[in-house]
């Protein structure tokens, strides 16, 4: 049984912080590792991509692209993956098929802005479907199937100008 003035952590676990600024013998004295004078010797510097005046590499590089502060992040979902639910029998082809029901069958993990209907693979049968955004070709494999395809991309969403 080990006792408490012998319990110690174990070899190289932690490693000691290195003291500076405590006199000539310990190696780290009198400037502290930070040399001479100069900004660099003072506290409180943030030069990070300071280049002496000449120009930043950074502002020298093209930018490309521009992201919108109103983009909306959707859920996609293709047709196979919903024909693939009711194969399945995790969606009922009977019931509308919404997006809480999407979430339900795990179709969908969570809605973000909204789900957005991709065309890729086919329906067999009528489905009621209401998504926030569909594709042109997801819209007509759904009416092509016999179905209604609603989406509500509501007014009251969009930014203001």
């Amino acid at each position: 049984m080990t006792k408490l003035n012998e319990i110690a952590d174990n070899e190289g676990s932690s490693k000691w912080r290195m003291r500076v600024g405590r006199g000539p013998g310990s190696g780290k004295g009198k400037t502290a590792g930070r040399g001479v004078k100069g900004q660099k010797a003072r506290s409180g510097v943030a030069i990070a991509g300071f280049e002496g005046g000449q120009m930043p590499l950074h502002m020298r590089l093209p930018k490309r692209g521009f992201k919108s502060l109103f983009r909306k992040a959707y859920a996609e979902v293709n047709l196979w993956r919903i024909a693939q639910a009711i194969e399945t029998g995790k969606l009922d082809a009977k019931k509308p098929i919404d997006v809480q029901a999407l979430i339900a069958a795990g179709v969908v993990r969570r809605a973000k802005d909204g789900v957005r209907l991709l065309g890729q693979g086919e329906i067999k049968g009528k489905l009621d479907i209401t998504v926030h955004s569909a594709t042109a070709s997801a819209r007509k494999a759904v009416e092509a199937a016999g179905g209604k395809l609603t989406t509500k991309v509501a007014a009251a969403e969009e930014p203001q100008a």
